[in-house]
């Protein structure tokens, strides 16, 4: 094993990170206070959810004097992208298990290419291997190519990633009744809600249809905290299709908000995140008088070069 790897508080984040109040009509004329919690302005290159769920993780490396990180990713994965960042600005040997073997012989796409030109090494496996990427068998098979390294799951939501999004939930107390977040994998979710206050309530968007995201999110909770924890509910209407599916309705909806207000939103999860609150709330879910905070998870990684 090799020198320790660098604290990751090097990296310089935002932290906590902006609350922005929005007047948007559609919540006004309910009564109800709209806010945006811009986590996509932690930092530039890891932001959002990305970091607060690496960062435990670039940590637990640290303190095992390991300077490797191996993950897991398709090939748009926005986490591959904030891996390899943090392996360039960190000086981190980074490996990245891309699921999709007929990917190796075509050209890299714009996501890709970035992980490569910060220095990610791109291993891609066909589907069958890629589901087998939780088992023993699966990571020795890593070890005796990559060497030692330390594992991190795709999508980073493992333990201590939910543990470090605490601080989300934290950084939130007081300031709304509900908090609503865009999910994927769920670890965002179950840790945003045990960070948030007793009185608060915790709505999770899933971006990908299957219906498994509450318990995979109660899960990970028992995983990082013994049982479930906090108030919370997901909202399974609006994924749109599913992961990566965008409609016109929802290409219509990001455009107009932009046009309202300003940020530009990320259409795989913010979007859709944002299109759900709107829908429940013309529908009458919140009561007059509800403040409600929308976490920007981040930015498209993907669509930036």
């Amino acid at each position: 094993m090799s020198s320790p790897a660098p604290d990751p508080d090097l990296l310089r984040p935002r932290l906590p990170s902006p609350l922005e109040p929005v007047d948007d009509a559609r919540f006004t004329r309910r009564g109800i206070r709209l806010l945006l919690k811009r986590d996509d302005l932690i930092h530039p290159d890891i932001p959002g959810n990305k970091w607060r769920k690496l960062v435990p993780n670039l940590r637990a490396a640290a303190e095992q004097g390991q300077n490797a990180l191996l993950t897991f990713g398709g090939a748009y994965s926005n986490h591959l992208r904030a891996t390899a960042a943090a392996g360039r600005l960190l000086g981190l040997r980074t490996i990245g298990v891309v699921r999709g073997g007929e990917l190796a012989d075509r050209p890299l796409n714009p996501s890709l290419a970035r992980c490569a030109a910060d220095g990610m090494e791109l291993h891609f496996v066909d589907r069958a291997a890629y589901r087998r990427k939780a088992e023993p068998a699966m990571a020795a098979e890593l070890r005796e190519r990559f060497g030692d390294f330390h594992p991190v799951p795709e999508g980073g939501s493992n333990t201590a990633a939910v543990r470090g999004c605490t601080a989300l939930g934290r950084e939130l107390r007081g300031a709304a009744d509900v908090v609503a977040v865009a999910c994927g994998t769920g670890g965002t979710l179950a840790g945003l809600a045990a960070g948030l206050a007793p009185e608060q309530r915790a709505v999770g968007f899933p971006a990908l249809k299957g219906g498994f995201l509450d318990r995979e999110t109660e899960r990970l909770q028992h995983a990082a905290f013994g049982g479930r924890t906090g108030h919370w509910t997901v909202e399974e209407r609006f994924h749109f299709g599913g992961y990566a599916r965008l409609t016109p309705e929802l290409h219509a909806f990001a455009d107009d908000f932009t046009d309202r207000h300003g940020p530009t939103l990320e259409r795989l999860y913010v979007a859709k995140m944002l299109y759900g609150l709107t829908a429940l709330a013309e529908e009458g879910a919140f009561p007059p008088g509800t403040t409600v905070a929308a976490v920007v998870t981040g930015p498209d990684l993907s669509l930036r070069d």
